[in-house]
């Protein structure tokens, strides 16, 4: 890297008060950067270990455009915006540890240079029960001998915003970042009719460039919510009662804010690993009488029935009121 670029990325952590070195503590060892996923649901989950290592008096750096975009709900982190290739060497090279979940992404060559860089690839594909929220605490605590390693990435609301204010709204997440992880479309439209009549107000979640595949189907559509920012789809999820969507990183934002989520999965080892684990949530699987994986596969959205869901809302309501209750009670359910 030329002198020219490496200056700037010296002057890029500088302005953010990224020195490489802990702040308030003896040993600048104690010092870790974090590569964040541009997935949010991979971002959310490896701050759990972001967390834990500030809680214990690490300085945690944290770099990446989801967490920088929510850096007001984590106060406690020091934060910028993801590191472009180019100046990437120069940055993280300051930095005796280097965290990134994945040992190719975002950047790819990251483990051949620096000596000190840790991934959890092992962590996520390892042979376990517990979801990736609980795996990521329980490597926290083993890989930096802590303690009271805690399931939470320390998401803090803005003062103005009122947990649950609107407690009838179901937010709603009909997307997903790849198709074979869509619930069908028409059931998810149903779905919404039958929460409004039970007295619920369903909405849904949308990018932008996804609204045209809604607009375009027939019926009453709820209302289609878009946000120019992950901080303002945070803003409305917290102040929302409830969650119902797909397997994707919104549920995990909704979980992180403390919001009873019900995420709809198309295979159980999936549900394993990703189902939302930071507050009470329960999953709806595929019924098992498809008689084939392929078949399995093929027609997962159309087992799962309106009905079922419906079902699994409901116990999801009656688990979060014991919850709330402080009677102890199961993190997941299957209907």
């Amino acid at each position: 890297m030329g002198n020219d670029q490496t200056r700037e990325a010296n002057r890029t952590a500088q302005a953010h008060g990224f020195t490489g070195h802990s702040r308030g503590h003896s040993s600048a060892e104690r010092t870790a950067a974090f590569v964040m996923s541009p997935a949010l649901g991979d971002t959310l989950n490896l701050l759990i270990v972001a967390h834990n290592l500030s809680r214990a008096g690490w300085r945690v750096d944290i770099y990446g455009d989801h967490t920088h975009a929510l850096a007001a709900w984590f106060p406690h982190l020091s934060i910028a915006p993801a590191l472009a290739h180019d100046v990437a060497r120069a940055v993280l090279a300051r930095y005796p540890l280097v965290i990134q979940m994945h040992r190719d992404r975002p950047l790819a060559d990251l483990g051949s240079w620096h000596t000190g860089f840790v991934d959890l690839h092992d962590v996520e594909y390892a042979r376990s029960h517990h979801c990736m929220a609980q795996r990521f605490a329980d490597f926290a605590a083993t890989r930096f001998g802590l303690t009271d390693a805690v399931t939470s990435n320390g998401m803090q609301a803005p003062a103005e915003l009122v947990f649950r204010r609107y407690g009838s709204r179901v937010a709603m997440h009909p997307e997903a970042s790849t198709a074979d992880k869509r619930w069908l479309p028409r059931r998810f439209l149903e779905l919404s009719r039958r929460l409004k009549e039970a007295g619920f107000q369903a909405e849904f979640a949308l990018e932008a460039r996804e609204r045209e595949r809604w607009t375009t189907l027939k019926g009453e559509l709820p209302p289609l919510r878009s946000f120019a920012s992950t901080a303002l789809l945070a803003a409305w999820l917290y102040e929302s009662g409830w969650f119902i969507g797909n397997d994707s990183g919104v549920g995990h934002l909704a979980s992180s804010l403390g919001i009873p989520t019900l995420t709809i999965f198309r295979r159980r080892g999936v549900a394993e690993r990703w189902r939302p684990g930071f507050s009470t949530g329960d999953i709806v699987l595929p019924s098992w009488w498809l008689p084939t994986a392929g078949l399995k596969e093929r027609w997962w959205r159309e087992s799962i029935s309106v009905k079922r869901v419906l079902r699994a809302f409901a116990a999801l309501r009656a688990r979060a009121a014991v919850r709330t209750a402080g009677v102890p009670a199961a993190e997941t359910s299957e209907a």
